[in-house]
C-alpha cells in the first residue's frame, strides 16, 4: 500500500506557483489576486477562508477577505458580486458556502462572472468541463485528478466507481474520470443513496472515489484487492483519548481498508490540501487569461 500524500504534493505545487509568481513580479507585473466573500460567522467557513488567505500569502498572491454581516440582504450581496466582477484587479473570487438561509445560493453563484469563477461552480464552467472546453474545474475534483497524475497512476480502461453525485464533487468527478485524457479513459459507474447492491458494485472498482459524507462508510468488504481508494469525506468523531475530544476521519474505514489497497488517501492530509491548491491553480489560470485580453 502506498499513501497518496496530498499534503506533501500540495506543498510541492505551491512552491512551483510561488516561483512562477516571483518571475512575474521580477518582470514588473502585478501578482494574481484572489478575493473571498464570507457572509456571517460560520466557524468552519471562517477556518477554511483563513486557510485560503494563508495559502495566497505563501505563494505570493494578493488576497482579500470581505467579511459581510449575516443579515445583509441578497441584493446587497449581489451588488458586491457585481463590483468584484467589474474590478480589473481581481482575477478570481469565491463566495464561501453555506450562505444564510434567506439567500438563494444558486442565484449568487450564477451572478459570478464565469471567467472569475475559480470555484468552478458557474453553469458555464460546468458546461465547458462536460464538453472538454477551457474553463474552471471545481477544486476538489481538479485536485484529485492532479493527485492521480503526479503519482502516475494508470487509469485507462479501469473501472472507476464514484460514490456521490453532488455538483461539487461526485458529478464532476465522474465526468473527468470518463473523459479522453490521462488521468481519465475510465469506465465510470456513479453510485448514490438509491443504488442497489452498492457494496457489490464498489467491490469491483479498480478506482474507488468516496464522496458521500458518511464517516467510515466504506469498509473492507467494499474494496477490491489492489484498488486505488480516494477518500473525499471528512467528519469529526468523538475520541476521549485526544485533548480536543474528537478526531477527523473520512468516508473510508482507513485501518480496515488500507491493507487491501495499492494506493489510498489519508484523512486528513489527502484530498483536502489538494483542493486548496487547485483553487490557487485556477486563480493563476484566470490571471493569465485576463492578461491575454
Amino acid at each position: 500500500m502506498q499513501l497518496l500524500n496530498g499534503k506533501a504534493l500540495a506543498g510541492t505545487i505551491r512552491n512551483e506557483i510561488r516561483e512562477e509568481v516571483g518571475q512575474l513580479i521580477s518582470k514588473g507585473q502585478r501578482p494574481p489576486k484572489l478575493v473571498a466573500v464570507l457572509v456571517g460567522s460560520d466557524g468552519p467557513s471562517q477556518t477554511y477562508v483563513g486557510a485560503k488567505e494563508k495559502d495566497c500569502t505563501e505563494v505570493g498572491f494578493d488576497s482579500e477577505v470581505l467579511h459581510l454581516s449575516e443579515d445583509i440582504s441578497e441584493a446587497e450581496l449581489l451588488n458586491t458580486v457585481e463590483q468584484l466582477n467589474e474590478d480589473a484587479g481581481v482575477d478570481g473570487f469565491i463566495v464561501q458556502l453555506p450562505l444564510p438561509s434567506h439567500m438563494n445560493d444558486q442565484r449568487i453563484l450564477e451572478a459570478i462572472r464565469a471567467d472569475k469563477d475559480v470555484d468552478g461552480f458557474h453553469p458555464e464552467n460546468v458546461g465547458k468541463m462536460a464538453l472538454g472546453l477551457q474553463g474552471f474545474v471545481p477544486a476538489t475534483p481538479a485536485g484529485i485528478v492532479e493527485l492521480l497524475k503526479r503519482h502516475q497512476i494508470d487509469t485507462e480502461g479501469k473501472l472507476c466507481v464514484v460514490i456521490g453525485r453532488s455538483s461539487i464533487v461526485g458529478m464532476p468527478m465522474a465526468l473527468l474520470m470518463g473523459k479522453n485524457a490521462q488521468p481519465g479513459n475510465c469506465t465510470v459507474v456513479q453510485t448514490h443513496s438509491r443504488t442497489k447492491d452498492l457494496k457489490g458494485i464498489c467491490a469491483q472498482a479498480d478506482i474507488l472515489i468516496a464522496a458521500l459524507g458518511r464517516p467510515r462508510f466504506v469498509g473492507e468488504e467494499m474494496v477490491k484487492e489492489g484498488a486505488v481508494v480516494i477518500d473525499v469525506g471528512i467528519s469529526r468523531i468523538e475520541d476521549p483519548a485526544r485533548k480536543s475530544g474528537f478526531r477527523l476521519v473520512g468516508d473510508v474505514d482507513f485501518e480496515a481498508v488500507a491493507q487491501k489497497c495499492s494506493y489510498i488517501t489519508p484523512v486528513p492530509g489527502g484530498v483536502g490540501p489538494m483542493t486548496r491548491t487547485a483553487l490557487l491553480q485556477n486563480t493563476l489560470q484566470a490571471y493569465y487569461r485576463h492578461q491575454e485580453k
